[in-house]
């Protein structure tokens, strides 16, 4: 159904006056750089479409709001709460369903160091606030919801939070946040917390006795577990406490990447718990045939059935999102990134999530895969994995 997007024109807080908040001059959501398609064959051209048109389609993993096009001001459009979501660009896409990580520890409404309850609460309410005043976007609170988003031309949202961080010690408050709508948690993001070790650290503790108790609580809502930005001890332990299938929803794979990423075994670990892992195309990736690779090295160390593509891209420019990030001194991950020495300013032909979503399609096509695997990689896979994991 991704060819017949029911989207009638909304734009981001519609429902108020202008004078109401401050507006900002926003980036294109379709051509802020030159397109790139795939080039296919007409044969290949008519498969695309029948895929699409047949097959449910989940990014895995992004942020499908869009940037102001001065990058500087990011810092104050978050301070306000109020990120516009990018309901046209997405209607331009084939996606029928979207994991939406919201603006996890860039989310810096009280605290330049992020992460704080209250940030989290409104960052997520706003979200909410907006999509329910009109239909082309909804929320996915069971499986059922993304298939009816694909049916009707609609995109499903799964609310997902990128780090545990704003709980704190307080394991109610994964109830609060599944009552909200939330039902993805990464337990946590590159710097360690009170669940478990992240994966920039040196020293690998695992995961926590309090990072037990909140998998378990996770297990018992249904709500998914993420391990992207974790350690690899703090994965393979999750993996194992675990009574349902875990996601690495955007991590890299150590064996391509040795200076980051998980090994093999953390990655064998999570797709024998019959969880999903997804590959990237951010613009520290490099080209389409880096994401190529990555995919391939994927599915023939775990299967093509544990893996996803999951771009983490955004409507807006990448890498200046990074710059602005590391000047400000936001939270400890974002400290060290060097976007300067990323080999590309982003992924031709996946630069945003409308572009990404096609162009991943006619990648799998291009290299020959039958309509069956890919189908399990652009969301059969992940709804797999989610009709274990949801109630």
């Amino acid at each position: 159904m991704g060819l017949n997007k029911r989207y009638r024109g909304y734009k981001s807080f519609d429902y108020l006056e202008k004078d109401d908040y401050r507006t900002y001059k926003l980036v294109k959501e379709i051509g802020r750089v030159e397109p790139y398609t795939v080039p296919l064959s007409v044969a290949e051209e008519d498969r695309v479409n029948r895929i699409v048109g047949e097959n449910v389609v989940i990014s895995f993993h992004e942020h499908p709001v869009v940037f102001p096009e001065d990058t500087t001001l990011y810092p104050d459009v978050c301070k306000r709460g109020r990120f516009p979501t990018a309901f046209e660009g997405l209607s331009k896409s084939c996606l029928d369903g979207v994991f939406d990580n919201l603006l996890d520890g860039g989310c810096v409404l009280t605290s330049k160091a992020g992460w704080k309850w209250e940030d989290a609460i409104v960052d997520l309410g706003m979200r909410l606030a907006d999509i329910e005043h009109q239909d082309f976007v909804i929320t996915a609170r069971k499986v059922d919801d993304i298939l009816q988003a694909y049916k009707e031309g609609q995109i499903a949202f799964i609310w997902c939070m990128e780090g545990a961080m704003p709980i704190e010690n307080e394991l109610d408050r994964i109830d609060i946040l599944y009552g909200f709508g939330l039902r993805v948690l990464m337990l946590t993001y590159s710097e360690s917390n009170a669940l478990g070790t992240g994966s920039m650290e040196t020293r690998d503790g695992g995961l926590t006795y309090f990072g037990r108790q909140c998998v378990d609580r996770m297990n018992k809502l249904g709500m998914a577990v993420d391990v992207a930005h974790c350690s690899d001890q703090t994965a393979l332990d999750t993996a194992r406490e675990s009574k349902k299938p875990i996601f690495d929803t955007h991590g890299s794979a150590r064996g391509l990447h040795p200076e980051r990423g998980k090994s093999d075994d953390t990655m064998k670990a999570i797709a024998d718990k019959g969880g999903v892992l997804g590959f990237l195309s951010t613009p520290g990736v490099g080209d389409m045939e880096a994401v190529m690779r990555q995919f391939e090295y994927l599915k023939n160390l775990c299967g093509i059935e544990s893996v996803a593509f999951a771009p983490d891209t955004i409507y807006g420019d990448h890498l200046a999102l990074y710059r602005t990030l590391g000047a400000e001194r936001t939270i400890v991950a974002y400290r060290d990134i060097k976007p300067d020495a990323m080999p590309y300013p982003y992924v031709k032909g996946m630069e945003n999530p409308t572009e990404a979503s096609w162009n991943t399609v006619r990648l799998l096509v291009q290299a020959g895969y039958s309509d069956e695997d890919v189908a399990k990689v652009i969301g059969g896979n992940v709804i797999r994995a989610l009709r274990e994991i949801w109630y």
